[in-house]
């Protein structure tokens, strides 16, 4: 089974989109009988994606630091917990322990987390798709800042288009998708 680590917002933001987009993931993420990882959290549009892949039939595992995983944070639903001790222990299990990445709309840590996975992508790390389910243009100004590195030279634009972003959710995962199986295939 492929393992999809989804970041995403504690909030649920101010466009309603932003909560359709994290529950429609989380359906198709089940659908196709995929294990979604997230951080474990109940709220926001975190919550959306692992309430609606339980939902659907998925598993999910939810890794969490030991200073978030109290009962009014922490889903009590999902199928694995994992309580490490630290966000630095968290990321890297996370990282570690999936296929492919997709970032939902989110805050700093969503993005710290997706520019962690550019990074090691960059630096041929991993080699794992990653991909932005971009719910109402929510990463525009993130391609664009992106676009602006890659002309001031700073970033390569291979590094840039590498990153498959929709906003729709079968969409993503279809373009995600690498190898003859149908499935995301996993090489480091």
């Amino acid at each position: 089974m492929t393992n999809i680590c989804v970041f995403g917002g504690a909030r649920n933001g101010t466009n309603p989109q932003y909560g359709l987009a994290a529950t429609d993931l989380g359906k198709a993420i089940a659908v196709r009988g995929f294990t979604l990882i997230y951080g474990g959290g109940n709220d926001g549009l975190m919550g959306s994606v692992a309430q609606s892949a339980l939902e659907h039939g998925a598993e999910v595992t939810g890794i969490i630091p030991e200073f978030l995983a109290s009962d009014d944070v922490l889903h009590p639903g999902l199928t694995n917990t994992i309580v490490l001790d630290d966000l630095s222990q968290q990321k890297a299990k996370m990282i570690a322990s999936t296929d492919a990445f997709i970032a939902l709309p989110g805050g700093i840590g969503t993005l710290n987390e997706l520019l962690e996975v550019m990074a090691l992508g960059q630096l041929q790390q991993i080699y794992r798709p990653i991909g932005v389910l971009d719910a109402a243009d929510y990463f525009e100004p993130w391609f664009v800042a992106f676009n602006h590195a890659v002309t001031q030279a700073f970033v390569d634009a291979a590094d840039v288009e590498r990153i498959v972003r929709s906003a729709d959710p079968d969409e993503l995962l279809d373009n995600m998708q690498l190898g003859s199986s149908g499935t995301i295939s996993r090489h480091s």
